[in-house]
């Protein structure tokens, strides 16, 4: 009896090359993931993983390993091996797959590249459009992470009949893992904020609205050394705002302890394709006071308190009007707990593994 040919599929964890950025954890989550589960006698196929070389062997021996810090693999990608299925994580992806019978799934988080961090350089919009259009060109079937996200999709892009599906996030719960406080000074009582520094995290209205709380500090961790974060620094010192304090990128078991011990989560940002922080806050039975922009009404559910606009005080007032209802009520926190963990990634990872099975 001829033996039948184990698929061959490749995962693209490229984005590891960065684990402060969103994509980075998402990347690992999905490494961690696959050392935990994958077994090639189980599933159906075998599996590889593109990420950089110094990460080889990290997530086990049942999968193989590619460079994506390859020099070689980077600039003559038609010289990688041919897989069957081949998974993009997220766009923009500097890999792609060149045969023309790999079956391309192509995931797009949101379309932020072409709103608002472009909206003064026109040829930089176009150069990204004409890109991501290669990529929905060459790819099999596209996924995306939220209902926003979907309709963006549809909305610029001929697809040409191409499925496109939605798969929501896996959130990894990170309430049970280990915790540390940061070395910087935390005052109590204090509210909490996390994401890199670019103008769409919106974080500046959040100066003006803390000025009206002198009793609470507000800590925003993230990677702040950009024109964006400068800009927030100068505004703290210039305007004498003494309970604002920027904490730059922190560590895993830091995050888990501004989460832990924070009275409340803010999240004013203006662009997110899912908005992965807010989850992680509800993980851990945190009021969640967020913009209602883009997808973080969708994602937030009912169990956020959203900006209706972005004045101070009123900003203050949806604050007071919630925090301390929000905890007088002792099935709130639990029930948002299990809100939170419906984002599973076993959940997400059972559509995936579907996928590459199937496709």
């Amino acid at each position: 009896m001829m033996k039948i040919r184990q698929k061959r599929v490749l995962v693209d964890l490229s984005y590891m090359r960065d684990l402060y950025r969103g994509y980075g954890q998402i990347a690992l989550n999905y490494g961690t993931y696959f050392k935990e589960h994958h077994n090639p006698q189980t599933s159906g196929y075998k599996l590889t993983l593109l990420l950089p070389r110094k990460y080889f062997g990290v997530f086990g021996n049942k999968v193989s390993y590619l460079s994506s810090s390859s020099w070689l693999n980077r600039h003559f990608q038609y010289f990688l091996p041919k897989f069957d299925v081949w998974h993009n994580l997220q766009y923009p992806a500097r890999f792609r797959p060149f045969s023309k019978s790999t079956r391309y799934i192509l995931t797009i988080h949101d379309l932020n590249v072409l709103s608002l961090e472009y909206e003064k350089q026109q040829k930089s919009v176009d150069k990204h459009y004409r890109r991501v259009t290669r990529h929905i060109k060459r790819a099999s079937i596209i996924t995306t992470i939220s209902h926003f996200s979907k309709k963006q999709i549809e909305d610029q892009f001929n697809l040409d009949g191409k499925q496109l599906i939605l798969i929501y996030n896996g959130v990894e719960d990170i309430s049970k893992k280990s915790a540390r406080k940061p070395d910087y000074p935390i005052e109590k009582p204090f509210f909490f904020s996390i994401s890199a520094f670019r103008a769409k995290k919106n974080f500046h209205v959040l100066l003006d609205m803390m000025k009206l709380i002198p009793d609470k500090y507000l800590y925003i961790a993230g990677y702040d050394n950009t024109e964006y974060g400068v800009m927030i620094k100068k505004r703290i010192e210039t305007e004498g705002i003494k309970n604002v304090a920027l904490l730059g990128t922190v560590g895993e078991e830091e995050k888990v302890w501004l989460y832990a011990n924070c009275e409340a989560f803010l999240f004013p940002s203006l662009f997110e394709g899912f908005g992965l922080p807010v989850i992680e806050a509800m993980q851990f039975g945190k009021p969640v006071f967020s913009s209602q922009e883009t997808s973080l009404k969708e994602i937030g559910g009912n169990f956020a308190y959203f900006w209706k606009n972005f004045d101070p005080h009123e900003m203050k007032l949806l604050i007071d009007e919630n925090l301390e209802k929000f905890y007088l009520d002792n099935d709130l926190a639990k029930k948002e707990n299990e809100y939170a963990y419906s984002f599973s990634y076993e959940r997400h990872f059972e559509a995936y593994e579907k996928l590459y099975a199937t496709i």
